[in-house]
This record gives C-alpha cells, structure tokens and sequence, in this order.
C-alpha cells in the first residue's frame, strides 16, 4: 500500500515523539526554565504509541524516526523500541538523540533494532556548546558518538542548526568530520518557532553555507535515498560521510515533504509549521485500530503544499520544538 496526498507526494515517513521532556536546554528548542510538565495521563502510553505506528505501517509508512524532547529520557524506551523494530512491513527505525545518554545506551539500542542515530550538535567547542545548550556537557556527547560506533551503528547523521555570530565559525571544522570520522552532517537554517524579536539575524542561507565550504572543497551532489529526509546531500570526493544543507527558510523543500508527525500527547501534524492539529486521543482510549487508520489517512490527504516561513517573517503560532518532536 503506498500514501498519496492530495498533492501528489508519497509520504513514507513518521516522526513519533515519545517525550516532550529534555536534560538540556537549548535556547532555540524551549525556554530557559524549561516547558511545564505534562501529566501521566496526558502523554500517550507506549502501547498507544505502538498502535499508531503499527497502523500508519499498514497504510503505507515505512519508516519511523523516534524523536522527543530526548527520547532516552523516558524510562522503558529499550522495551518500546524493540517492539516498534518487529513491525512487519517497517523498513527503517531511526531515532534521534542529543547524545548524552548514549554512551550508556548505545548498545541496547542497537540490540534493540535502530538501524540508524542522528545526533544533535551544534558546537564542538565546549563553552560555545554549552552556551547553546544551557549547561550541556560536549565531552558526554562525542563519547556517545564513540559508543555508537562501538555498538555496531554506523557514525551517526549530526544535525547542526547553523546561527550566524555564535557557531558559524564551525561549518567547517563539521565538514572535516566527514572526513576523518565519516559521520554525515546535516546543517540547518535556523527557523522561528518561538516568539522571538529579530530571530532573522541568526538565519544564514543554505546557499551561504555551501559557498563557504565549496571555497574550500570541491563538493558532489549524491542521491538521496527513498527515506531520505528534506536535506540537499553533497559530499568531498573521497569522503565516507556527506554534507547535507536543509532550507526550511531560504528555499522551501515542501514538494519533496514525505513524513506526517505525532507529538507524545497524541496531536497529529501533516507539516511542522501548519497550526492545523488533530488529536488522536478519541481513536486510542479506547483503541479503535480502524478508526485510527481512516483519521491518519485524512491528515496525510489533508497535508498543506507548503509552509508560510520566509526571511521576511512566519505566520503559525509559537511552540517549542521539543513539544512536537522538530
């Protein structure tokens, strides 16, 4: 069974957030003071998790992205993840983390059936890094990046959102890790999601940061694959990791969109930035499997051609990123 929307896209792809808690904070992702906690009762269980992503795989969805706040936050998260990997028809289960509790998870995740990390990383200078974050610690970080290869993974993706004046000196020590460790790098614009006067002086253009590295390397375009995500992939020849640049500012990738998303308390997304939301509660207490199906078909069929973030401003409401899964 493949997904269509009313567009034309294939969508293949479900990022389901488990958490909207985090042990950082970054302060493009949510406030200083952190977001106030959801009840029990309001997070959705695991086994309505399960539902959901055992019923989007029946419809058509082939892979799924665990994503929080930080997933490996929540207690059980091994349990749930082997679960999700025995799904008939789910092709690729990814998840992706901050980094800090990897080192000691590594290798139950990968035992338990991820077959690929992304890891959010903004900085490889300690004090930069833990300016970004609040207080996190880098060195916990690499170290988890170093357990995961250990573990069997291969070098995880980093997601680095690139700010003008506070980590834009880096662009290239990143790419030189696609070099000598192979990990693949995703660098991102940074995008509004919170309230915030001016956020327009952190946004430095996809085309900026590719001209900065082409001035030093020469770069070839390389295919995505099927499950690839909104990224335009390059790498240096000789390279055993890419270069990726993710536009959601500068140049839309909306027609290539393949995914829908779920937050940790059941709101279902056919694009991040949309303020159109439905809640998936009424079909998971109880559980109606083909209620379920018939609401998930309709966000998928209802998915917007595009969103409305341009450099001259945004139009949907604000949110913090770890509360529906960035």
């Amino acid at each position: 069974m493949q997904l269509t929307d009313s567009h034309g896209r294939t969508i293949n792809y479900l990022r389901l957030s488990v958490t909207d808690r985090c042990n950082m904070r970054c302060f493009y992702c949510m406030p200083k003071e952190g977001i106030v906690n959801k009840g029990h009762g309001a997070v959705l269980r695991y086994e309505e998790l399960l539902l959901i992503a055992e019923t989007a795989v029946g419809l058509g969805i082939e892979k799924i992205r665990i994503t929080g706040g930080e997933p490996l936050v929540r207690s059980g998260i091994i349990g749930f993840l082997e679960k999700l990997a025995l799904i008939p028809g789910l092709r690729h289960l990814a998840l992706t983390t901050n980094g800090l509790l990897l080192e000691k998870l590594a290798t139950d995740l990968h035992t338990a059936g991820v077959q690929r990390l992304n890891v959010s990383l903004d900085s490889l200078q300690p004090q930069i890094f833990s300016s970004i974050t609040r207080g996190g610690d880098l060195q916990r970080v690499l170290a988890g990046l170093d357990a995961a290869e250990q573990a069997g993974f291969p070098p995880p993706k980093l997601n680095c959102v690139i700010m003008r004046g506070i980590n834009d000196g880096e662009i290239l020590d990143f790419v030189e890790m696609t070099r000598t460790r192979g990990n693949s790098i995703r660098f991102i614009e940074y995008m509004p999601a919170m309230k915030e006067a001016d956020w327009q002086r952190y946004s430095i253009p996809g085309e900026e940061i590719l001209q900065r590295i082409a001035a030093h390397h020469t770069l070839e375009t390389i295919d995505k694959g099927p499950y690839a995500g909104p990224s335009r992939d390059f790498r240096i020849p000789g390279a055993q990791g890419s270069i990726g640049i993710i536009t959601a500012v500068s140049g839309h990738f909306c027609s290539e969109c393949n995914r829908i998303r779920v937050t940790s308390t059941g709101q279902a997304k056919g694009c991040l930035f949309s303020d159109e939301r439905t809640d998936l509660m009424p079909w998971l207490r109880p559980p109606d499997r083909v209620g379920l199906a018939e609401v998930l078909k309709g966000i998928v069929s209802s998915k917007p051609e595009r969103h409305d973030i341009s450099q001259a401003g945004y139009t949907h409401k604000n949110f913090t990123m770890s509360q529906v899964g960035g």
